[in-house]
């Protein structure tokens, strides 16, 4: 990596997007306070969402994004969060996140949106934040592995530039990459 890093995202950071159905909806990096609201979120989408998004730690290879094990540090590790208003309340809808792969220049990323808010450009917009992140963080490629059963992340990604090939002769799992650095 290039030695820069960013010990916490830059004060303030978030942004008001309006989504495809003209929902705003509020994106900023997860913070500790976010981390009960974090689990309740992931506990609460579908199983096939939840069995795409951590495809990573259930094959191996790869390290899994599971929040358990990933505190977020701004830098090796970071993740958005995207929030709406419900109920007086703020309620998270979206995450996607990145882990560094240890003694490489890679990270791997993923994505998760609540059923509710799918296909509203929310996964693209996070994927962007969190794209943006890792540039400035010096990583030179992002990578995502999964099911090749998983046509929404197959279409999200080739959206934001990512190739995509099979791992080996294994049809069953995909892994896409984004080079980071020019």
């Amino acid at each position: 990596m290039n030695g820069q890093q960013t010990a916490q995202p830059l004060a303030g950071e978030h942004w008001v997007e309006n989504l495809e159905n003209g929902s705003a909806v509020l994106i900023r990096p997860l913070r500790e306070e976010d981390r009960e609201r974090d689990k309740r979120f992931l506990s609460t989408i579908a199983y096939e969402s939840r069995r795409f998004r951590f495809i990573a730690a259930l094959s191996g290879g790869l390290p899994g994004l599971d929040t358990q094990c990933m505190p977020v540090d701004y830098h090796r590790c970071m993740a958005y969060v995207a929030l709406v208003h419900a109920d007086g309340k703020l309620q998270q809808i979206g995450v996607s996140r990145y882990a560094g792969i240890a003694g490489s220049e890679r990270c791997e990323c993923a994505v998760a949106v609540s059923e509710d808010w799918q296909r509203k450009g929310l996964g693209r917009r996070l994927m962007q934040h969190l794209i943006a992140a890792a540039r400035r963080n010096g990583f030179q490629c992002m990578v995502s592995r999964d099911l090749a059963s998983n046509y929404a992340m197959h279409r999200l990604v080739k959206t934001l530039g990512f190739t995509s090939r099979y791992l080996g002769g294994d049809v069953s799992e995909i892994l896409h990459e984004l080079e980071l650095q020019p």
